[in-house]
């Protein structure tokens, strides 16, 4: 049986509370994606981290990961963020850049607020080409905070019926 992380990047919450139901429901390891120079999770700042996030995606930032992740043990790794600017933070992108996840499977999911996925499970497959990418699940925001147990359940079992054919 595959090794399983759960690996998610998540400011307000949301993206943590989907990463941690898909480790309950697959049994899977679970690690945080951690910045060096936290971000602000006061969603009463929303408008500064919306600014702050918009420079880093147009100046093509990296900002630096704080922990270092195992994803050597592992064949399937779960990977979970926010969208920020209708695509992931740019921290995601140091992540890519940081480790090789040739011959793993990355299975992406996101939350969101009306965006879905925007696009950001085939920029994983450019970003990962040696990699397969399983199809992600995009979860609203709200859903995410109100429990996703059941938009993952139907998820992961899509996933299994998928792997069966594939």
């Amino acid at each position: 049986m595959a090794k399983e992380l759960v690996v998610y990047f998540s400011v307000y919450g949301t993206a943590k509370i989907v990463a941690g139901e898909i480790a309950k429901q697959t049994g899977a390891d679970i690690a945080e994606i951690e910045p060096t120079v936290p971000y602000d999770s006061n969603r009463d700042h929303y408008n500064a981290l919306a600014r702050l996030a918009k420079k880093e995606h147009d100046e093509d930032q990296r900002p630096a990961i704080k922990n270092e992740i195992d994803i050597e043990s592992y064949d399937r790794i779960y990977i979970g963020y926010p969208m920020w600017w209708y695509t992931f933070p740019m921290i995601i992108y140091t992540f890519f850049d940081k480790y090789d996840f040739s011959g793993k499977t990355i299975i992406p999911f996101n939350t969101h607020m009306g965006s879905g996925d925007g696009g950001t499970y085939d920029t994983i497959r450019k970003l990962e080409p040696k990699a397969k990418v399983l199809t992600g699940l995009p979860v609203e925001m709200r859903d995410a905070e109100n429990g996703p147990a059941k938009a993952v359940e139907k998820w992961l079992k899509s996933l299994s019926t998928l792997k069966e054919t594939a």
